[in-house]
């Protein structure tokens, strides 16, 4: 496995294990993980702390130059808000553990230059299939959903 794509799948995991929502993300800039995150909204009481946003937080400040030679890892189909802070970035490539569970905005992101690969990691499928059905409330709120 890509071991970028499994330090993703390791910081969903210590998300869930902290009780939060099981997505991970870290920054890859020139071969090395310059920023790693995971959803804590639960933990934080955040309403932005998605996985993809606290890898950019956990970044810290950056050139531009760094983040348009960056390769962002996630285990989930980024949502609007973190597709948006990645081409605020300008963030070239994504790389997406499983789109199965929640469709982000893939589209738009290719739209605007963004190469998206998605993988349909079993790891990061069973992570979200396991976390929704367990935790329906905890998913619906995260997504919006009634």
């Amino acid at each position: 496995m890509d071991p970028f794509l499994q330090a993703a799948i390791d910081e969903a995991r210590l998300g869930l294990s902290e009780g939060g929502i099981p997505i991970g993300s870290v920054i890859v800039h020139q071969g090395r993980i310059i920023g790693r995150g995971h959803n804590r909204r639960v933990q934080s009481g955040s309403p932005t702390l998605h996985g993809e946003m606290d890898a950019f937080e956990n970044a810290g400040r950056q050139p531009a130059s760094v983040y348009r030679e960056s390769i962002i890892y996630t285990t989930l189909s980024p949502c609007s808000m973190c597709s948006g802070a990645i081409l605020l970035y300008g963030i070239p490539r994504v790389v997406v553990g499983e789109n199965q569970t929640f469709m982000g905005e893939e589209e738009w992101l290719r739209s605007h230059g963004v190469e998206v690969t998605v993988l349909q990691n079993d790891d990061c499928i069973q992570l979200m299939t396991d976390f929704i059905a367990a935790r329906p409330d905890l998913w619906n709120e995260d997504i919006g959903e009634p």
